[in-house]
């Protein structure tokens, strides 16, 4: 109700605008500058009245919507530390971190897409993968625990695009399979591969920096430290025409 009282004090200041000018023998020209400004408030309000119904519609009030603008264009330091990272480290004019998983069909969907900007743009743009396994993928933590085993050998990126397609055949099985694939040592990689504590602890630090940087699913894009909610190739091509 404040935003509406806010409103309603403009309309006032219009009007004793106009009164102390209409005293003070204000010029036509103003009078209508007045009339236009008033006008201006009568859209605003309307407008406001459509946002506020959008928003009850959607369950969430003003502030929540604020909250989620501000979290929409907060610029994130989200470090590489230990996370597998392709294309141009020292000077990129793009920095795309990605936290996904490899149950997710969505994000097995967009990975020949990633594979496709890896390769176009190895010069330009960097590439950080981050472990995001969602608690009702079952089988998510233990592919994202192959893919370090993976990346352990200097093969993380190529495990990933070959895993990619079997998001719905995620087994032990599938993992040696892709191992033996992509040329790892089999041996180490079984035994690089196990779940165990510290490994699930590795990948709970990237959970945990996802929740901190507002990641509500997967994949979650941040393209120079912010979030992007609807990333393409189109949006890519974009940002790098108007990086400096």
């Amino acid at each position: 109700m404040k935003h509406f009282s806010i409103v309603a004090m403009a309309f006032l200041v219009v009007g004793l605008v106009g009164c102390n000018q209409a005293s003070a023998g204000g010029s036509f020209n103003q009078q209508a500058r007045l009339d236009s400004l008033e006008k201006d408030f009568k859209v605003v309000k309307e407008e406001f009245e459509i946002i506020k119904y959008a928003l009850d519609k959607r369950g969430i009030s003003l502030e929540q919507a604020r909250a989620e603008m501000e979290a929409d264009n907060k610029v994130w330091d989200i470090p590489d530390e230990d996370s597998p990272v392709f294309g141009n480290t020292k000077d990129p004019k793009l920095t795309i971190v990605e936290f996904t998983e490899f149950q997710c069909p969505y994000c097995s969907r967009i990975a020949p897409t990633m594979k496709e900007l890896n390769n176009k743009y190895p010069d330009k743009i960097k590439f950080v993968y981050k472990h995001f396994p969602l608690s009702f993928h079952a089988n998510a933590q233990a592919a994202a625990a192959a893919s370090i085993a993976a990346h352990k050998q200097g093969k993380f990126w190529e495990f990933r695009y070959a895993l990619a397609p079997h998001s719905r055949e995620l087994s032990d099985s599938m993992y040696i399979a892709v191992a033996k694939e992509v040329g790892l040592d089999i041996e180490k990689f079984k035994k690089d591969m196990v779940l165990d504590s510290a490994m699930m602890a590795r990948i709970d630090k990237d959970f945990q920096l996802g929740v901190k940087v507002g990641v509500q699913g997967t994949p979650n894009f941040y393209i120079n430290g912010k979030r992007q909610d609807r990333f393409s190739p189109d949006l890519v091509e974009k940002l790098l025409k108007e990086a400096k």
